[in-house]
């Protein structure tokens, strides 16, 4: 491979202009496919096989009116109780949002409250009549009497549902489409939205939940333009000139556009989620820049020591290249077996950003080699070209410095991660988006008005093995009721229908809590529980938040064995690399520590609240279910990049022929200030999506961004390097038949100095390749 990419490098610096062409036509190819072929990105997740799915897919035969989105659209008066006219003026606002196609229904709150109040002084009646009535009653007056005693006790368990509150200062309507969550024209949500927003109530304010908010558009906000600045000073210190430096930021620009959006462009024919393509833009920002900049760092290096420009490139690319071909494939690798989950959404969310770092690395050995070609020797500053580096001879660290400094990073990283063990997941709501948001506003108004359980209300469904006659449904209908409010945190219950074959009974139930609460979790398993109830019928639950409790759970489940995985993975690569049974361990190692950090700051931040006000957590809550998940992906690609960046440096002295101890120092020497402004890089833009516009993608930037501080800076440059020192020989130690049986990875382009017609071109350049032989000194 080495020799390929050298061949590769030298293409690209000879024809720049065809390259960068060439890379220009692919990146409008990407956008043409966005504009002709692409859809709509979703806002929900789902995953086959949960009970709330089960239940759902009974649901669609039972009642297939009930099966489109529903959406709120609250209105808060300012002014205290609603007044006639603005009750009118929230009627026409409501009418003119049911006219639009793809609305089934609009449910006005004024309307509804009133038509339940009639119901109720009816049904009081029609009691207090047969109450009254001469005894002894008929059999049909006894049959009535029932029915309504029946029909009062229904009541009774849906008098706390309300569409306008108590103080008649809250009204929530409901806004019902014919297509389901994952099919809703993001057209349509823009429609309804606008015109929401461009309703003129005096003294009342019109708030919508997140169901009408269309799809997240440009990923691109504020907090990852600063993270790019901050990339870019970076760069500008470490490369001292600002034609170099634009180079990372330019190919992974170009990275991201062709990954990104030629992704996007098969959004019509796969579901994808709202945070799919935004995954995509934070990873391959991070490594395009890392990868080009490890190229351009090696040839830098070259040039400045004397080797002829086009050379540098085409050996840079053998040798930095080959080390970016296989720590992206690690990444690759890392981000598929995402697939192993079993989760849909999140198996299509790994492939997205798997093919967008694919993207990187192709860019990386193609599009660099073509940008430093068209730069010649411009690609150092002029005081620096043709000037060799002098330092120190190294020395071996101290034995006890090394076995401190283990102790105190293994202790410091145990510790951050200790929040960890409370780890909850769960999926946002509308109390996780921002304070100025629609969303937000509504749930908090809801919460007020009503309380927090009518903002995730459940579906109970109840199914009976043969059919209830119609005379004895409503008997069967209050029977559930009775036994669904006697269950604990439970604050109302109503039948919603009945199917037409008499077998399914569908009923809204509000819990005490929010949809992210604890005791809706315990309300759901309780009613998932219950034994057999009237007529022999079933119960099944299903809603958002029942939804979003299953999916959690089943996240949770896959952890483990995503991890699992993942270290085999670590293992198996990391002994394929360095010829080595345990270094892939200290590698492991040190990436289970910078794991555990990273999900310890993320639960100690959004789920405790520490440094709430700092990061913007306004309201501390579960986890996002899918971030610990794909930041254990992520992270785990991104630690073994600088594992074989930086002790790939030690390898290479080592066969080299230096003392194993020395050669830490030499490899942790050559690679520590390119792992450092690769690292501070990547912290840069996965910190710019922790202020993200899309709330889910706060805990993943923040999480990332911290794993990446902890791995590079902390693993990396310091417990690696002494764990290698107190290892010593053993460090390099591998079974001789497992040697014979390992592929010859060659990440350290050794080939290219073997082939006869670069060896002249390698053999002045020795001292770039490798420093001077020096004295072990004391070990």
């Amino acid at each position: 491979m080495a020799i390929l990419l050298y061949r590769l490098g030298r293409f690209g610096a000879r024809r720049s202009g065809m390259v960068i062409v060439g890379w220009l036509a692919v990146l409008a190819l990407a956008v043409g496919g966005l504009v002709t072929f692409g859809g709509s990105l979703a806002t929900g997740f789902s995953i086959p096989g949960t009970p709330t799915e089960k239940v759902n897919e009974r649901l669609v035969e039972a009642f297939p009116e009930l099966t489109g989105a529903t959406g709120s659209v609250v209105f808060t008066s300012t002014e205290g109780a609603f007044t006639p006219a603005q009750q009118a003026r929230i009627g026409e606002v409501l009418a003119g949002v049911g006219q639009r196609d793809g609305v089934a229904a609009v449910i006005d709150p004024f309307t509804a409250a009133q038509q339940r109040a009639e119901q109720s002084r009816r049904l009081d009646a029609g009691l207090a009549a047969l109450e009254s009535a001469p005894r002894p009653l008929t059999a049909e007056q006894e049959a009535q009497l029932r029915q309504m005693e029946d029909a009062t006790t229904l009541s009774g368990a849906a008098s706390s549902i309300r569409t306008v509150s108590e103080d008649r200062t809250v009204a929530v309507a409901a806004v019902m489409f014919r297509d389901g969550i994952f099919n809703l024209s993001p057209d349509l949500q823009r429609d309804i939205a606008t015109a929401l927003d461009e309703a003129e109530i005096p003294g009342v304010a019109v708030d919508y939940s997140s169901t009408i908010v269309a799809t997240a558009g440009s990923p691109f906000g504020i907090g990852e333009v600063i993270g790019l600045a901050v990339a870019l000073i970076v760069l500008l210190v470490l490369l001292r000139a600002l034609i170099p430096a634009l180079t990372p930021l330019l190919t992974s620009i170009v990275g991201v556009g062709v990954g990104v959006v030629g992704s996007m462009a098969f959004s019509d024919v796969v579901d994808m989620t709202s945070g799919t393509p935004i995954l995509g833009v934070m990873l391959g920002l991070a490594v395009g820049i890392d990868y080009s900049l490890f190229i351009l760092d090696r040839h830098r290096r070259q040039v400045r020591d004397g080797m002829p420009v086009h050379e540098s490139i085409g050996v840079a690319n053998g040798t930095a290249g080959t080390a970016v071909v296989f720590a992206g494939s690690t990444v690759v690798v890392a981000l598929v077996a995402l697939a192993v989950t079993g989760i849909p959404f999140l198996a299509v969310m790994g492939a997205v950003a798997a093919f967008c770092v694919m993207v990187a690395v192709l860019v990386s050995i193609t599009l660099t080699p073509a940008l430093l070609g068209l730069m010649g020797t411009r690609v150092l500053p002029g005081r620096l070209r043709a000037t060799a580096r002098r330092q120190k001879p190294p020395q071996p660290m101290r034995t006890g410095r090394a076995v401190a400094a283990a102790a105190l990073v293994v202790t410091a990283l145990t510790v951050i991660a200790v929040p960890v063990m409370s780890l909850r997941l769960g999926l946002p709501d509308g109390s996780s988006e921002p304070p100025d948001s629609p969303q937000y506003r509504a749930f908090a108004a809801v919460a007020q008005g009503f309380g927090e359980g009518t903002n995730g209300p459940l579906l109970v469904v109840a199914e009976s093995p043969t059919p209830v006659a119609e005379a004895d449904q409503v008997a069967a209908q209050a029977e559930i009721v009775t036994t669904i409010l006697r269950q604990p945190n439970v604050v109302a219950a109503a039948p919603v229908a009945v199917a037409a074959d008499g077998k399914t009974f569908a009923f809204q139930v509000v819990p005490a809590g929010g949809p992210n609460s604890t005791t809706t979790e315990q309300l759901v398993n309780d009613l998932r529980a219950l034994p057999p109830l009237a007529a022999d019928m079933t119960v099944g639950v299903a809603g958002q938040a029942s939804g979003n409790i299953d999916i959690s759970r089943k996240l949770a489940d896959a952890l483990p064995v995503y991890l699992l995985v993942v270290i085999g993975l670590s293992l198996l690569i990391m002994i394929a690399v360095f010829r080595s049974l345990l270094v892939p361990i200290v590698a492991t190692a040190g990436y289970v520590l910078s794991l555990g950090a990273a999900l310890g700051a993320v639960t100690a931040i959004y789920q405790w609240g520490w440094l709430a006000d700092l990061f913007g957590v306004h309201r501390p809550g579960p986890v996002l279910s899918f971030a610990p998940i794909v930041i254990m992906g992520i992270l785990f690609g991104l630690a073994m990049d600088y594992q074989i960046f930086l002790v790939s440096g030690m390898r290479e002295a080592f066969v080299h022929g230096r003392p194993a101890r020395l050669s830490v120092t030499i490899g942790h020497r050559r690679g520590r200030v390119v792992v450092t402004a690769a690292a501070i890089i990547m912290v840069a833009v996965f910190g710019g999506f922790v202020f993200s516009h899309l709330t889910m993608i706060r805990p993943l930037g923040f999480g990332l961004a911290a794993g990446v501080l902890f791995d590079a800076f902390v693993v990396r440059l310091v417990l690696v390097p002494a764990l290698m020192h107190l290892l010593g020989d053993r460090a390099w130690w591998l079974p001789a038949w497992l040697d014979r049986a390992l592929p010859n990875v060659d990440i350290e382009g050794s080939a290219l100095s073997r082939s006869e017609s670069l060896r002249a071109v390698m053999t002045p350049m020795a001292p770039t390749l490798m420093s001077p032989p020096v004295s072990a000194g004391r070990p």
